[in-house]
């Protein structure tokens, strides 16, 4: 990313599911579906979930600061963290 921000763990595996996946969309029935091979699921799965684990450690460390000092809010670390123009 240009900016320097990160991706959420979410934002992290809907992109690497539509990169690494095989979209087809069926208009008539309002349905996309993602093929994608089993084990690079199963791999992109564990890496999400790895990512929100660390990311969930981050805002509870800044929620802990945040007890200590007064200094920031949830918002404002979320913004600095992940901003809000993707």
């Amino acid at each position: 990313m240009s900016n320097n921000k990160q991706q959420t763990a979410v934002h992290w595996f809907i992109e690497q599911l539509e990169e690494k996946g095989v979209a087809y969309e069926n208009v008539s029935f309002r349905k996309i579906q993602i093929s994608i091979d089993v084990s690079e699921y199963l791999d992109l799965k564990r890496q999400a979930k790895e990512m929100e684990k660390e990311q969930q450690k981050y805002f509870f460390d800044c929620g802990r600061q945040y007890q200590l000092t007064g200094e920031g809010t949830f918002n404002q670390v979320h913004e600095e963290t992940y901003g809000g123009n993707k």
